[in-house]
């Protein structure tokens, strides 16, 4: 028995348990009876909506489901931002879905609110796939109007991306399931087709009540903007139904009749099983980041068995770079080291660290992948780049801005997991979220920070000591000691994956037995858009 695999996979089963337990209490959005509230008038939940749509619920890739999480406990906390978003198959056409979750303060919007619905239009554009609004929203969430209405990022830039999406040729359906109020209004009326729930669904720039407020006016809500007004008075919807089923399945029909999708013609063969199981992941990762691992014994448990092909495998050790097959998909990878390696000259490089010679090899392969239109997959594991005075009199910024420049310019899909450690500008040459990966994903044990827990305690700790000794304050070690423990809590939250997931800087925390089925979808998205700018990196210095 291997005491160490046990170890590993008990622990990474407690946080999977603890994962899961997490996301069950978020899917009941506003709670149980909010749902029966909804229920008694007749709707549909807006998870319930999307599972009327999709041909398979449990092919459904949710997109931020950890959003909002713990940020607005003043207000009650909004779980998922109040808004259920993923990727599945309506009709066998895969699509992005946007649902509003009126159980959550009536779907009001709140600034996550909107940072994710942009991030839902940003992967349909990006893939060039349909997008589904199912429309139930009280609209912004007025209390938090100046962090959700003026900005380039904000509420606003939804309607922008309506119109570019339209001007792309990219399908966009709206079904007004509920309240659609206010500058909200124009998301479904900019979208190809608007559907409408008769006696639930209303539309309109102000409600009855701002209205009496605004011109004197007396007029119910049902006159003002309901379904028989828009659909037989104004022209504003297209149709209108009596129930939200009867709606959804319109939108089915719309969907199956849609032409097929351009193809981007990334390679694809018969799919194989990999060559160990995947199962055993669990056991070969490390929950302590400071025991060291094999990274190809994580990525032979994801990739088709014996489709493996490394690139410069004896050259920059700290980086395994190489071509592979995903359920017959073609990738290329990218992928941390975290063991200690030997080089050639028999020098010992530290894992999960870049080093110049890494750096130098992953830039020539992003270029390769980019010349053969392969897309190009990241593990992250990454401690950062190199430090010292070896490493800086041997260039290592001039290499570190190489390859940050070569996978910043890539035109290839790009897909990044944090398995780890996600540490400085290693999240940046790795592809963090600021380098558009067409999807970014957490493992439990992912940490995105500008470095360690430790090593920021230390640094914080040091700052705040010597502005005491300049104010003329001594401190006892006893003091120190609790001063740290401090700084180091509050740190080690911000390092937690639900605290970068709940700001989107991932789309999500998942079991890392689902990365291969993630990566083979998202491949599949992204060929529905042909490649049409050129590689070009631009100025290097070589």
């Amino acid at each position: 028995m291997d005491v160490t695999f046990d170890r590993n996979e008990n622990l990474n089963k407690k946080l999977i348990s603890q994962l899961r337990a997490k996301l069950e209490e978020i899917k009941l959005g506003g709670g149980k009876e909010s749902i029966e509230k909804i229920h008694e008038k007749g709707k549909l939940t807006a998870r319930e909506r999307i599972e009327w749509l999709l041909d398979d619920p449990s092919d459904f890739l949710e997109i931020g489901a950890l959003a909002a999480d713990e940020m607005y406990m003043e207000e009650g906390c909004c779980p998922s931002a109040g808004v259920v978003c993923g990727i599945g198959r309506v009709s066998k056409r895969m699509c992005v879905i946007v649902a509003n979750d009126s159980t959550v303060k009536a779907g009001a919007w709140f600034p996550m609110t909107a940072k994710k619905n942009l991030r839902a239009q940003e992967i349909s554009m990006e893939n060039h796939i349909p997008i589904i609004y199912l429309v139930d929203s009280a609209g912004v969430y007025l209390p938090m109007q100046d962090e959700i209405f003026p900005d380039k990022e904000h509420f606003g830039r939804q309607f922008r991306n309506n119109a570019k999406m339209s001007s792309m040729g990219i399908v966009q359906i709206a079904a007004i399931m509920g309240s659609c109020v206010a500058g909200g209004a124009y998301l479904p009326i900019m979208s190809d087709e608007a559907l409408i729930v008769d006696k639930t669904g209303t539309i309109f720039l102000a409600g009855s009540y701002l209205v009496k407020a605004a011109i004197g006016e007396t007029v119910d809500n049902e006159t003002l903007g309901g379904a028989s007004t828009h659909c037989e008075v104004s022209g504003v919807t297209d149709n209108k139904f009596p129930d939200d089923q009867s709606c959804l399945n319109a939108i089915k029909k719309i969907m199956a009749t849609l032409g097929k999708p351009d193809n981007a013609g990334y390679d694809r063969i018969t799919s194989s099983q990999p060559a160990y199981n995947v199962e055993e992941i669990l056991g070969e990762f490390p929950v302590d980041r400071s025991k060291p691992y094999e990274m190809m014994d994580i990525v032979e448990r994801i990739v088709d068995g014996g489709s493996f092909m490394h690139y410069k495998k004896d050259y920059g050790k700290t980086l395994i770079c190489g071509t592979a097959r995903v359920d017959g998909w073609a990738v290329g990878f990218v992928a941390n080291q975290r063991k200690i390696v030997k080089t050639k000259a028999g020098e010992m490089q530290m894992g999960g660290v870049i080093y110049s010679d890494s750096a130098d090899k992953a830039a020539r392969f992003v270029m390769n992948c980019n010349q053969r239109k392969i897309p190009l997959v990241f593990f992250q594991d990454v401690s950062g780049f190199m430090i010292g005075s070896k490493a800086e009199q041997g260039g290592i910024i001039k290499d570190g801005a190489k390859m940050v420049n070569a996978m910043a310019n890539s035109v290839v899909p790009k897909f990044t997991f944090i398995l780890g450690n996600s540490y400085g500008a290693g999240n940046y040459a790795m592809c963090g979220k600021a380098y558009d990966p067409r999807l970014i994903f957490s493992w439990p044990t992912g940490q995105m920070a500008v470095m360690s827990g430790a090593s920021a305690a230390k640094t914080l700790l040091q700052i705040k000591v010597a502005s005491l000794k300049k104010g003329g304050q001594e401190i006892t070690k006893e003091a120190e000691e609790a001063l740290l423990k401090d700084i180091s809590q509050k740190y080690e939250k911000t390092l937690h994956p639900f605290y970068a997931a709940a700001r989107l800087w991932v789309d999500g925390v998942i079991d890392p037995r689902d990365t291969r089925q993630i990566i083979s979808k998202g491949i599949e998205m992204a060929n529905h858009r042909t490649i049409s700018e050129k590689f070009n990196v631009g100025i290097i210095q070589t």
